[in-house]
C-alpha cells in the first residue's frame, strides 16, 4: 500500500486532509516527489532551467557583438570565418544574436503570464467567490474578449499602443488572461459546494481565512500546468508578432524577429530562420511536456487522495 505522508490512518473523509496536507506542506512535497519521478517534466525542466542560464549569462558569453555589422561578411554559411552559424544580411553573427535573443524571448513569456495573472486570478476569485451578478458580467466581458480572433485583437492593441515588445505582450497578456479567469472561477466555485468549506464557514472562520487557507491551496494544481502550457502560446504569439514587426524592434533581436530577418533571404541563406524557428519549436515543445508532466503528476496526487 502506497504510503501517504503527513496523513494519518483514521483522518476524515478526503476533501480534509488533502487541504490540510496543503496547508501544512505534505502535499508540496508529495507533488515533488511525483513531478522528480516523472521523466518529462524533469527533462521539461532541465531543459528550461538552461534556457534561463543562457538568458541571465547571454550578454557575457556571445561570441561577438550581437549588434555589430560587418558588410564585408554578410550571409556567410556556418562554419565559415569564425562564425559558427554564420551571420546575417547585415554580417551581424548569428549565434551572438540567438544567445541575446534567449532573454528577450523568456522574458517576453513572463511579461504576457505576468499581465494574464493580475488580470486574471483577482477576477476569476471575485466572480467565482462572489457570484451573482458580478460574476454574470465578469463572464460577458471575459466571453466577449474571447469571441475575437487572438491574433487579430492582439494586432489591434498593439497598432493602438505602439509596436515593441512591452506592448506587445501586454496584449498577449490580456489575451491570455480570460483563459486564467475562466480556469480559477470554475475551479472556485467547484469548491464552494465542498463539506469542508461549509464546515469552515459553521464555525465562523473569516471568508479571508477561508480563501487563504482552502481556496488558494486548491487553485494551485490546475493554475500550475495551466501556466506552463500558456507559456508555449504566449512564445509563439511573441514570435508571430515580432514577425510582424510589431514586438521587438531593430537593433534588438528575438527569436521571432530573426525569422522574420530571415525570410526575406530563405532562398540565398535559409539558416537565418531556420536556427531560431528550431529554438522556437524546441522551447514550445518543452513547455507542453513540462504541463504534461505536471499534469499527470497532479492526477496521480488526485487520484491516490481519492
Amino acid at each position: 500500500m502506497t504510503e501517504l505522508h503527513n496523513v494519518p490512518a483514521d483522518s476524515a473523509p478526503a476533501p480534509v486532509p488533502s487541504v490540510a496536507a496543503t496547508h501544512s506542506g505534505g502535499w508540496w512535497a508529495d507533488f515533488r516527489r511525483r513531478v522528480r519521478g516523472n521523466r518529462r517534466a524533469m527533462v521539461a525542466l532541465v531543459a528550461l532551467g538552461v534556457l534561463a542560464v543562457i538568458a541571465a549569462i547571454g550578454p557575457f558569453i556571445t561570441p561577438v557583438d550581437p549588434n555589430e555589422q560587418n558588410l564585408r561578411a554578410v550571409l556567410l554559411d556556418p562554419l565559415t570565418d569564425g562564425h559558427l552559424l554564420g551571420t546575417d544580411q547585415l554580417g551581424r553573427d548569428i549565434l551572438s544574436r540567438l544567445i541575446v535573443g534567449t532573454r528577450v524571448s523568456l522574458l517576453a513569456i513572463l511579461l504576457a503570464l505576468a499581465v494574464a495573472l493580475v488580470i486574471g486570478l483577482p477576477l476569476g476569485f471575485l466572480a467565482g467567490f462572489v457570484g451573482g451578478r458580478l460574476d454574470m458580467l465578469v463572464m460577458r466581458v471575459c466571453d466577449a474578449i474571447m469571441s475575437f480572433p487572438p491574433l487579430l485583437l492582439a494586432i489591434a492593441l498593439v497598432a493602438a499602443l505602439g509596436p515593441s515588445l512591452r506592448n506587445a505582450m501586454f496584449a498577449v497578456g490580456v489575451l491570455v488572461a480570460p483563459r486564467f479567469l475562466r480556469l480559477i472561477r470554475g475551479v472556485v466555485v467547484g469548491l464552494k459546494e465542498e463539506t469542508f468549506i461549509e464546515a469552515s464557514r459553521s464555525i465562523g472562520t473569516p471568508t479571508s481565512m477561508i480563501i487563504i487557507r482552502h481556496v488558494v491551496p486548491n487553485t494551485l494544481s490546475p493554475l500550475t500546468v495551466a501556466v506552463a502550457v500558456t507559456a508555449g502560446f504566449a512564445m509563439l504569439a511573441e514570435a508571430g508578432l515580432s514577425f510582424l514587426g510589431l514586438g521587438v524592434q531593430p537593433p534588438q533581436a528575438s527569436w521571432g524577429s530573426m525569422i522574420r530577418e530571415g525570410f526575406t533571404y530563405f532562398g540565398r541563406s535559409p539558416w537565418l530562420g531556420l536556427f531560431p524557428g528550431i529554438l522556437i519549436a524546441a522551447t514550445v515543445l518543452t513547455f507542453v511536456l513540462l504541463g504534461d508532466g505536471l499534469s499527470d503528476a497532479l492526477g496521480r496526487e488526485e487520484r491516490s487522495a481519492s
